[in-house]
């Protein structure tokens, strides 16, 4: 039994199973000695079936330790065909980098990709020029008689309702201040006003009726300055008719409303502003009273004239635009009814109405000569009066006061040819003034006094009198 186990491990050393000096290889045979004693049970190649089936099981095994072991002694990084580094995605090295900017490939610095040049809301890299791009048919700013070129153009948004009246008023309340109409012309120009464009009229207009006669001549210039430019007959035409439309309640306000808007619509008539057949259009059509007694008004008007032509007059000439000459002539005019009447409230009204504050010395000057050239103290009186209730209400300033009286201390000795006693009337006066509080000392106290020279009789040798 001996020899045939001794002859069968012969018979493996042969083969190259185990080593010669009976030792086993662990490199090449990495059996257990469980295994060895078990390849020891087969004798001349004959096998039990249990003994073949267990053998199975062993090679099985020693296919399963090898596959695990290279597994185990090879890291998670291999080598690809060309030589690069590979990493595998399934090892936690490969999981760690996965933000990595690195190349996974083992190129590259870290550095961003395409150097900063790619991605959303960039130009691009330095240096890079773009080819032309085809225009879009459905660009909103493509035009076709253009060849194909794509236009450019600032769009500007349409003006919403609600926010027209915000955006107008300031317009027309600086145009009372400057009187430009270029200036408003431009601004327009930079306004998308849209269909709403006619309601700039008629908010001028009913900004003008709460002003002064002065706001309406400007807005009567303004109507006329941009008919045909910025705006047409027909849209004129619709602000007017909105206007007749809002007249109740523009009344509430002003109640002169009716003809002061007639006024408005025979100007612009005659400024070929409004059509000629406007008026002609709205004949038995006119159920409000207030509308049909604008439009009489209107009619009254243009028939006054032989001849169609500008009622340059309808609101009378404002405040600096007025010669000085009428101004004169109005101020003497209030200043003698004022003596009629005496009713200080009507002449302070009418004072207000010419909008000339920087000339108001003028009534002052004309005031004092008045009283110089009076008999009787009653218009010293009533001129002092005058000047107290102006100068209390701020109506004329301390500079058109002192402007005022200076003008007729200067002139005192040429009125004082046709005036004799003027010196003595006007140191009374001004001793008057100073004891209302009209003037002030100072003023007082520059007035001018004439020395007296009393001549003895022709007795005496003609000696002057000490």
């Amino acid at each position: 039994m001996a020899t045939e186990a001794q002859t069968w491990s012969n018979a493996q050393r042969a083969d190259g199973v185990l080593p010669s000096d009976g030792k086993r290889a662990e490199a090449d045979h990495p059996y257990s000695d469980e295994e060895d004693a078990l390849n020891d049970v087969e004798v001349n190649g004959n096998w039990t079936p249990q003994e073949k089936a267990l053998h199975e099981a062993r090679l099985k095994a020693k296919a399963k330790r090898r596959s695990r072991k290279s597994s185990r002694n090879s890291t998670s990084e291999s080598f690809s065909e060309s030589g690069e580094l590979v990493s595998d995605p399934h090892s936690p090295k490969g999981k760690a980098g996965a933000n990595d900017r690195k190349s996974r490939a083992g190129k590259g610095r870290g550095l961003p990709k395409k150097g900063g040049a790619g991605g959303k809301g960039v130009w691009g890299a330095a240096g890079m020029v773009y080819e032309d791009e085809e225009p879009d048919v459905r660009d909103p700013n493509y035009d076709e008689s253009a060849q194909g070129d794509t236009v450019y153009a600032k769009v500007v948004p349409e003006v919403d309702e609600r926010e027209l009246e915000k955006m107008v008023n300031p317009i027309v309340q600086e145009y009372f201040e400057h009187g430009d109409t270029s200036e408003v012309q431009t601004l327009l120009k930079g306004l998308n006003l849209g269909q709403h464009k006619y309601e700039f009229s008629s908010m001028a207009v009913s900004l003008s009726l709460e002003g002064k006669a002065s706001h309406r001549e400007l807005t009567s210039l303004l109507l006329s300055d941009l008919s045909g430019k910025v705006l047409s007959q027909s849209d004129m035409a619709r602000a007017f008719d909105k206007i007749l439309k809002d007249l109740p309640d523009l009344m509430l306000d002003t109640p002169e409303a009716p003809q002061m808007l007639g006024q408005f619509i025979a100007r612009a008539i005659a400024d070929h502003v409004l059509p000629m057949a406007f008026l002609d259009s709205y004949k038995g059509r006119v159920d409000c009273d207030h509308a049909r007694a604008a439009l009489d008004r209107a009619a009254v008007l243009l028939s006054m004239k032989r001849e169609m032509v500008r009622l340059d007059n309808v609101w009378g000439v404002g405040g600096g635009l007025r010669p000085v000459k009428h101004l004169i002539r109005e101020m003497n005019l209030l200043l003698k009814e004022y003596l009629i009447s005496g009713d200080v409230t009507e002449a302070e009204r009418c004072l207000r109405d010419l909008e000339v504050p920087h000339f108001h010395h003028e009534l002052v000057y004309e005031a004092v000569v008045m009283v110089l050239e009076s008999t009787g103290d009653r218009a010293s009186h009533m001129i002092v009066k005058l000047l107290q209730s102006f100068w209390k209400t701020g109506l004329i300033t301390v500079d058109q006061m002192n402007r005022g009286f200076h003008r007729v201390y200067d002139e005192l000795p040429e009125i004082n040819l046709d005036v004799p006693h003027a010196h003595s009337i006007m140191e009374n006066f001004v001793d008057l003034c100073y004891q209302e509080s009209v003037i002030t000392k100072q003023l007082r106290d520059t007035c001018p006094s004439r020395g007296r020279k009393r001549f003895v009789s022709e007795g005496d040798g003609g000696a002057i009198k000490t």
